[in-house]
């Protein structure tokens, strides 16, 4: 795999995630953060956490990172997403304030 130069609170994120760690992965966010899966959005902690129960860390979610762009405040990770939910090749765009995330939008890689 290459040494991606993924940027610290996106790399933080993946390293949450794949360690299942829920508290790291809601805390990611900011308070009125939103996930947008393929669409559907989810916005503020607890929906975040509903979606994630069952779909993302709830799932036993894991993130191989294969590309990184980052593009001023926003991050994209192309990479092979595995789960109990939905598997494959994946982008996960992060728009970031500071060090937490305020949308994270998930599409086909």
């Amino acid at each position: 795999m290459p040494d991606l130069q993924i940027p610290a609170p996106v790399a933080s994120f993946v390293d949450a995630v794949n360690r299942h760690d829920e508290a790291g992965f809601l805390d990611a966010f900011t308070t009125d953060g939103v996930v947008d899966d393929w669409g559907r959005l989810f916005a503020g902690r607890e929906a975040i956490k509903e979606w994630s129960d069952k779909e993302f860390i709830g799932a036993r979610g894991t993130l191989t990172p294969e590309e990184v762009t980052v593009d001023g405040g926003s991050v994209t990770v192309v990479g092979d997403w595995r789960s109990n939910h939905a598997n494959g090749r994946s982008s996960f765009a992060f728009d970031l304030d500071g060090d937490s995330i305020t949308r994270m939008t998930i599409r086909e890689g």
